[in-house]
């Protein structure tokens, strides 16, 4: 079935960010005195919600009220830490501007919480905006389940088969299996065995090299 939207994670994805998380997780975990395999820890987590993160962290269930302090507390250490060196992932708005003269429907789906989405978006300077934004602070599941990525294919009016996920980490390429969607791994976080799959339909550092690859031309 021929590809109607596009589906962006969003860190590591769309922007450069997955490194300064990785660094706001050791001072969040040092304020606390936790010990902390991080590695072990990114695996268990990226894709997944605020709460859920904490949980891991913390080693036991954590209900949304008493999670979302610690991270709000998190995402400020984030936040204070990536503004200075912000970036995109290379090429991701010409790639998004193409997408959009392609008559391409485009959404988000992303574990972040809304302070980081207006972090976010108000770096990037989106014109216009994604239509959809679906978030990890919604009370959906995070990734591997496919919560996120199929109310973004819904809200934006598409079958999960007409839509094409990106993302940068194995739960989000697994979740968009199980959501029945293809996907296209972007290797700024994980090598590409790493995000392999049948459903994948392309790999790439970044979206300057799918639009080389003439992305468009061969999947839409």
């Amino acid at each position: 079935m021929p590809i109607k939207a596009l589906i962006f994670d969003m860190d590591g994805t769309m922007i450069d960010s997955m490194p300064t998380h990785k660094a706001a997780w050791i001072e969040f975990a040092r304020r606390y005195g936790i010990q902390m395999d991080l590695p072990e820890m990114m695996r268990r987590t990226t894709g997944r919600t605020g709460t859920e993160c904490m949980g891991e962290l913390f080693g036991r269930a954590m209900t949304d009220e008493e999670a979302l302090p610690f991270v709000h507390e998190k995402e400020i250490i984030y936040r204070e830490l990536y503004a200075p060196i912000f970036s995109e992932v290379a090429g991701f708005q010409s790639f998004m501007a193409m997408a959009l003269q392609q008559g391409l429907a485009v959404g988000i789906g992303t574990a972040g919480d809304a302070a980081n989405v207006a972090f976010a978006f108000s770096n990037l300077r989106l014109h216009p905006e994604p239509s959809v934004v679906v978030r990890g602070d919604m009370g959906l599941a995070g990734k591997p389940e496919p919560a996120i990525f199929l109310e973004a294919a819904k809200r934006l009016g598409f079958a999960p088969s007409e839509c094409v996920v990106f993302e940068d980490a194995p739960f989000g390429i697994e979740a968009a299996r199980r959501g029945g969607m293809q996907a296209v791994a972007i290797t700024t976080t994980h090598s590409p065995a790493e995000l392999a799959g049948e459903h994948v339909i392309a790999v790439a550092p970044n979206y300057n090299d799918l639009i080389a690859a003439n992305f468009f031309a061969l999947h839409t």
